[in-house]
C-alpha cells in the first residue's frame, strides 16, 4: 500500500466545502427565501475572490501554476483516460484543471449577474445587453408584437443568471463523474481525500 501524501491544504478543503454548502443553500432557496439566497450568493463571490487569491499565493497544490495545464496536455490525458492509461497526478489531472477553472468562472457568472439584479441601479454601470430568446421557457404574454422575447435588462440579467446557474448543474454532475471516475482508476477515494486532505 503507497503512503498517503498530504496535497490538500485546510483552507482548499474549507473553500470546497464551503462552496458545496453555499452554492446548495443558494440553488435550494432561489425562488422562496430571496434574503438567504442573496447571503449565499455573496459568500460564493467571497469565495471565489479566496480562491483566485489562494490560486497565486497558496500552497503548492492550491497554486493555479501547478495544476492548469495548456489544451494539448488535456487533450492527450483524456484521449489516454478513454484507453485506460492515463498517468496519476497528485492534485488535479488536467482534465480537473478544466473543471475547476469552469467551475470559478461560471460560478463569478452567477454571483456577478445576482449581484447586478439585487440592485437595480447597478445595472445602470453595465453596457446595453441583447435580448435572450428562449422560446421553450417564455410565456406568450412575454413577447411583443414581433414575436421577440422583450430585452429589459432585468429580464436579461435573470435569464442569464439562470442559465449560469443551470450551467453549474451540469459542470457539478461531470466534477462528481470525474471524482469517481478517477477513484476507481487509480484505487483512491478522493472525496475522502478532499475530507483528509491525504
Amino acid at each position: 500500500m503507497t503512503d498517503a501524501v498530504r496535497v490538500w491544504d485546510p483552507l482548499v478543503r474549507i473553500f470546497h466545502w464551503g462552496l458545496v454548502a453555499a452554492f446548495a443553500t443558494a440553488w435550494l432557496t432561489a425562488d422562496e427565501l430571496q434574503p438567504l439566497h442573496e447571503i449565499s450568493g455573496y459568500i460564493v463571490a467571497g469565495l471565489i475572490a479566496f480562491r483566485i487569491l489562494w490560486g497565486l499565493f497558496g500552497s503548492r497544490y492550491a497554486r493555479f501554476t501547478q495544476f492548469l495545464r495548456g489544451p494539448g496536455t488535456t487533450v492527450r490525458y483524456l484521449s489516454d483516460a478513454l484507453r485506460g492509461r492515463e498517468a496519476r497526478y497528485l492534485g488535479h489531472n488536467p482534465a480537473g484543471a478544466v473543471m475547476i477553472a469552469a467551475i470559478l468562472l461560471t460560478l463569478s457568472g452567477t454571483a456577478f449577474t445576482g449581484w447586478l439584479i439585487a440592485d437595480p441601479s447597478r445595472q445602470a454601470l453595465q453596457p446595453e445587453l441583447p435580448p435572450i430568446v428562449t422560446t421553450a421557457q417564455a410565456d406568450e404574454d412575454e413577447y411583443g408584437e414581433s414575436g421577440e422575447r422583450g430585452g429589459e435588462p432585468e429580464e436579461v440579467l435573470e435569464e442569464l443568471h439562470e442559465v449560469f446557474a443551470n450551467l453549474m448543474l451540469f459542470l457539478i454532475a461531470l466534477h462528481l463523474g470525474g471524482v469517481a471516475f478517477a477513484s476507481v482508476r487509480h484505487l483512491e477515494n478522493l472525496a475522502h481525500a478532499m475530507v483528509t486532505g491525504r
